[in-house]
């Protein structure tokens, strides 16, 4: 029980951290922990097929999509 507690801390805390986070990368890393960490919460739900595509989509797939994103934007531009 309190690890679950610990666990929706860690994923409201990650969540705060990426949105006053200067440096975008930094931002994406956090996201992604908040990715596993909410990942984590829906398994110990047993909401386990929720569980996986939250870590497959959120913690694997957007973080990517997210870096290729910014990468491509600021190409050429001095960061």
């Amino acid at each position: 029980m309190m690890f679950d507690y610990i666990l929706l801390f860690a994923v409201a805390l990650s969540a705060l951290m990426a949105i006053i986070q200067e440096n975008l990368y930094k931002s994406i890393i956090i996201l992604t922990f908040e990715s596993f960490s909410l990942a984590a919460v829906f398994h110990f739900l047993l909401a386990t097929d929720v569980a996986a595509v939250q870590a497959i989509l959120g913690a694997a797939l957007l973080p990517g999509l997210f870096i290729v994103a910014l990468y491509k934007t600021t190409q050429g531009r001095d960061e």
